[in-house]
Order: C-alpha cells, then sequence, then structure tokens
C-alpha cells in the first residue's frame, strides 16, 4: 500500500510516500533499495539526503547538525533542501530525499 500525502510542519511542496513492506526480518539494505526505487519512481534523479533505522536507532549522518530538538539527520537533509520523505512501515525507516 502506497499512501502521499503533503506534510504541513516541513517546507512547503514537501511530499511524504507511506509504504508498507512486509516482513519482519527485512535488512536494511532491502528496505533502502525498496525506498530508492519508489522515490527514483517519483523523479529519476533523487538524491538521498539522510535516513533513520528506528530498529537501531542509528541514523545517518550522526554528527551534531545545529541545535535544537530534531535529530542530526534530520537537521542536515532539510537545511540541504529534502522535499521528499519515504516513510517506510510508519517511521521504522525513513529516508529523506532532495528531487529536482
Amino acid at each position: 500500500m502506497v499512501e502521499i500525502h503533503k506534510q504541513t510542519d516541513l517546507s512547503p511542496g514537501h511530499e511524504t510516500v507511506n509504504i508498507q513492506i512486509a516482513g519482519s526480518d527485512l535488512s536494511f539494505e532491502e528496505v533502502s533499495d525498496q525506498a530508492r526505487s519508489r522515490a527514483r519512481d517519483i523523479d529519476k534523479n533523487a538524491m538521498m539526503l539522510a535516513w533513520f533505522n528506528r530498529r537501531s536507532g542509528e541514523g545517518f549522518p550522526d554528527y551534531d547538525c545545529g541545535a535544537g530538538d530534531k535529530p542530526p539527520w534530520r537537521v542536515f537533509a532539510e537545511s540541504r533542501g529534502a522535499n521528499l520523505t519515504i516513510d517506510v512501515n510508519d517511521g521504522e525507516f525513513i529516508f529523506l530525499y532532495l528531487k529536482f
């Protein structure tokens, strides 16, 4: 199932695509490949800026990037114009892209 909606708390025109991928043993690589494929369906030149894996608590980039209550991976991507979020399994994995 794919659901597309606009978020109001991000930049104007920011698109979020929610996808559900079945399987509890999914690897990060499998999920990342599917997210990339969906992003490239929307824009063939979409570039991933950041990601977050809720299972492991890891995000990239993971270095301090600005002050505030947002995680560094989100600050990094948003400050570089991220305008597409691929949200997998209700936030289990999040990928932020720049579409052109």
